[in-house]
């Protein structure tokens, strides 16, 4: 199969200034880039519209549901053809056969849950088999969760890893990476990753280091503590002498806004250090995840199951009260950074609480007629600790100065749900729309190298992200005066405006809005 797109703005993905021209595909790469004419199977008129590489998210939450609906027409629809799974240290795999049942309860929060897969892969490489097997609508690479290799090496306990642990879990991660995985993620807010101490990550990532690979981490704290946070990944990735990258980086609630500027002066010290800095981020002023992290650290251990038997007891939801009302060091208190009427729920389960979807903490209290902590404390239980929010924590200015930053390339952090956060759908159109062509924060070139090389280079995904004779034809044709985000946080399941073509590995699966239900993706390995 050959595809001439002709007469269209290439914009390469390298900060080449645009320039017009024609792009031949061949099979599955770009065979060649100029002016040409050449006999082919199907001709692709870009005349006015941009012609970049697919769009690469490095933090996706599909992770289940690319083994449910392989094709994931949501996130080719605004432009991805890559992304990376096993995010925030909590994932599918390495998964040991006796902790499939409270494991899975916990992944929920992050990925869903499906009685239509076999769980029983234990493995990267099985998982990234069995993807494999399946067929897979756009590539997909993942990263080894630091929860999972803990859950194979300790269980769910908070407890110290000794030195034998520690050896465990280096065990796990070298056998991981071999497996295919292109690095470690961690979640230092969420249980189990939350035990895991500075000695402990240092020795794991040291074995990423091997291999090249990356540490990609939700911080212990994006808050009241983010500067020490910052400072102990960065230790870590001296230490180790691994490449780190911040999970959608921003800072958490007004008081804490001071800050901003003390990060960046961090990020530079960090790489006048020789430690490789690199983060992503969504374009939007309120962040989504689990409500249960607004409850402390001690109510997580031992998984899901101890978790409702602590909300049972009401001396419990009393102390808990008391932690969130006056904190405890080094924790990241939600409720206190966006207070209860800016944290608002966004996804449940059970059909009885759907009318609680798009209200916040306050609201639910008064609709269960207690007062908002217990009603949220209810919530959580009923729903064994399976419900989505939305937290409003920053300003729109906050965001441009992030995504202006050098070491910043783009992300959804979407997690699928029926009532999901806008960015599952438009993260990417948002940065074109609002961020290059209305407000012009990011040139074109600028906005599209951070959305395609960067991410490919800092997570060595080969041959992909750059306009090149030879990479894989993973493309994007738009049209720049069209393209923005519909979704709201209201109605979020809207798709965006202005993408005309995407193709993958050379096949064409989006047409001008018409999805082709094509399996055109590729499991992408790390070694």
């Amino acid at each position: 199969m050959k595809i001439l797109i002709k007469n269209g703005l290439i914009v390469d993905g390298s900060l080449n200034k645009p320039y017009k021209g024609d792009l031949l595909i061949e099979q599955d790469k770009i065979k060649k880039i100029g002016t040409i004419e050449e006999k082919v199977d199907i001709v692709i008129d870009a005349e006015g519209k941009v012609v970049s590489p697919g769009f690469i998210d490095t933090h996706s939450h599909s992770d289940l549901s690319i083994l449910v609906n392989p094709y994931n027409e949501i996130k080719i629809k605004q432009g991805v053809t890559t992304e990376i799974l096993g995010q925030d240290g909590i994932s599918m795999a390495p998964l040991p056969k006796e902790y499939i049942n409270p494991w899975r309860k916990i992944n929920s929060a992050f990925n869903g849950d499906s009685d239509d897969i076999s769980w029983e892969y234990e493995t990267t490489k099985n998982y990234l088999d069995l993807m494999e097997r399946k067929g897979v609508g756009l590539n997909q690479g993942y990263l080894v969760p630091h929860g999972n290799i803990r859950l194979e090496a300790i269980g769910l306990e908070n407890k110290k890893a000794s030195s034998k642990d520690i050896e465990k879990m280096c065990q796990i991660t070298r056998r991981e990476m071999e497996g295919g995985a292109f690095g470690l993620s961690t979640g230092l807010i969420y249980p189990p990753c939350v035990y895991g101490d500075i000695e402990e990550l240092i020795e794991i990532c040291k074995v990423v280091a091997e291999f090249d690979g990356i540490f990609i981490v939700h911080q212990r704290s994006e808050a009241d503590t983010i500067i020490e946070s910052m400072e102990e990944i960065i230790t870590i990735g001296k230490e180790a002498e691994v490449k780190i990258h911040f999970s959608h980086f921003k800072v958490c609630g007004k008081n804490n806004w001071k800050y901003i500027d003390q990060a960046f002066e961090l990020l530079e010290r960090a790489k006048k250090e020789g430690v490789k800095v690199s983060f992503d981020q969504y374009p939007y002023v309120a962040g989504s995840t689990s409500l249960g992290v607004i409850l402390p650290p001690w109510v997580h251990e031992g998984g899901t199951e101890k978790l409702l038997e602590r909300l049972e007891d009401e001396s419990n939801r009393e102390r808990i009260i008391k932690d969130i009302q006056t904190g405890i060091p080094g924790w990241d208190n939600f409720i206190d950074f966006a207070g209860l009427d800016q944290i608002y729920v966004n996804s449940v389960n059970m059909d009885k609480n759907k009318n609680l979807i798009g209200k916040n903490l306050i609201e639910l209290g008064k609709i269960r007629g207690k007062d908002p902590y217990n009603a949220t404390f209810d919530l959580i239980y009923e729903e064994e600790n399976s419900v989505g929010m939305v937290d409003f924590y920053g300003l729109d200015e906050h965001i441009i100065k992030i995504l202006k930053r050098s070491e910043q390339n783009v992300c959804t952090d979407g997690m699928i749900s029926d009532n999901p956060h806008p960015r599952l759908y438009s993260s990417f159109p948002k940065v074109l729309g609002k961020y290059v062509r209305e407000e012009k924060v990011l040139s074109l070139e600028e906005a599209i190298y951070k959305m395609t090389k960067k991410p490919a280079e800092t997570f060595k995904i080969k041959n992909r992200g750059e306009i090149k004779e030879g990479n894989f034809a993973d493309i994007v044709v738009f049209d720049l005066e069209k393209i923005k985000d519909k979704g709201t946080f209201v109605e979020p399941k809207q798709c965006p405006e202005g993408i005309d073509y995407v193709i993958i590995n050379g096949s064409i699966v989006l047409e001008k809005e018409k999805y082709n239900k094509i399996l055109a993706g590729k499991v992408l390995r790390g070694v």
